[in-house]
Parts: structure tokens; C-alpha cells; sequence
């Protein structure tokens, strides 16, 4: 097994390579965002118990019914950050004519599978760092920050989560010498 980095290993055998990338940070940006997390709950929770405290017909009510409906949306994405940074990984495994990726969040996660043979532009997607969308994509609190792009069947789809510039910049050669040897092993 080779390592990119401290969050990147590559294993090539038996006629497979496989990527793991582990979406793990910073200790200090893991409590910044549990502390985010729990501090979230605790409005709801809040919420929820003053809204319980209101008379029936009071119209306030019914505000903080709206209120905690996109409260419970924003818990549910906040729980899936928190537990991408703690527990999360992204898989990729080019095996059998097809690659294989999947996020995994404690083992659980849906894999999509490309067919080789119809990946084309395989390469690192063109970013701003000044931008506000770039921003925010890289930021600790979204599942996101994808570095590597390809096009299949005409549709462009990115990997590559929470990778930097240089771990990208070393997995695109490997990615291509990977597909470039399941190519040619499909065509025998």
C-alpha cells in the first residue's frame, strides 16, 4: 500500500486499484464543529420546549412549527457533516472494466459505478480560490471539496472529496495509469 499523504492510501494488486480517503481534519475543527453541532440541538431543543409553553390559539405557534421544520432539515445535514469528519471515507476501486465510488459514512453509502471504457478528460477541475462557492465547498461543515473530474456517457461527475492541490495532482497520474491497464486488460 502507498501513501499520498496522511489522509490518501493507494493499494494496486491483483489486477485492482483502490484510493481511500479519509475525511478526517483537524482535531481543533473536529470540536469547533461537534461544539457547532450540539449547540444546534440545544436551539431546537429550546425552541421546541417554548413553543410547547404557548396557548393553543397563539399565532407564534405556528411560526415556530415553520421554524423547527427547517431546523430539523439543517440537524439532519449537520449530523451527516459530523459524521463524515469523524467516520467518513471516500472508496474508489478500478476493478473488472468499471470503476467503483462510493462515500462511505461508518461503512454505509451508496457506490456508483462508471464503466471504464467511457471515461473521457479524466483531470483536476479548474477552481477560484476567491471564490465565495469555492469557499464554502471547502469548508468543514459541507461533504463536499471535490478535486478531480471526469466526463462519462457525456456527463461530468467529480471525486476526489476534501483532497489538496497536491494529493489531486499525484492521484490523477495513478487514476490514469490504473484505467489506462484495465483498458487494455479488457481488450485481451
Amino acid at each position: 500500500m502507498e501513501r499520498i499523504s496522511t489522509n490518501v492510501s493507494v493499494d494496486r494488486k491483483d489486477g485492482r486499484t483502490s484510493v481511500v480517503i479519509s475525511a478526517r481534519t483537524s482535531r481543533g475543527k473536529q470540536t469547533v464543529l461537534v461544539t457547532w453541532a450540539l449547540a444546534w440541538i440545544v436551539c431546537g431543543i429550546v425552541v421546541l420546549m417554548e413553543r410547547s409553553r404557548l396557548p393553543e390559539g397563539d399565532p407564534t405557534r405556528q411560526y415556530m412549527l415553520a421554524f423547527l421544520a427547517f431546523w430539523a432539515y439543517f440537524a439532519v445535514m449537520i449530523g451527516r457533516a459530523v459524521l463524515w469528519r469523524l467516520r467518513g471515507f471516500e472508496l474508489w476501486r478500478i476493478k473488472d472494466g468499471t470503476l467503483t465510488v462510493k462515500n462511505s459514512i461508518l461503512g454505509y453509502g451508496k457506490a456508483s459505478t462508471y464503466f471504464v471504457d467511457n471515461i473521457r478528460k479524466l483531470g483536476l477541475i479548474a477552481v477560484d480560490p476567491t471564490s465565495w462557492k469555492w469557499q464554502w465547498n471547502q469548508s468543514a461543515w459541507v461533504i463536499g471539496g471535490e478535486r478531480i473530474g471526469f466526463e462519462h456517457t457525456g456527463k461530468k461527475n467529480v471525486i476526489g472529496k476534501n483532497l489538496t492541490e497536491e494529493e489531486a495532482r499525484r492521484l490523477v497520474p495513478i487514476l490514469k495509469d490504473a484505467l489506462k491497464e484495465e483498458r487494455k486488460a479488457a481488450a485481451n
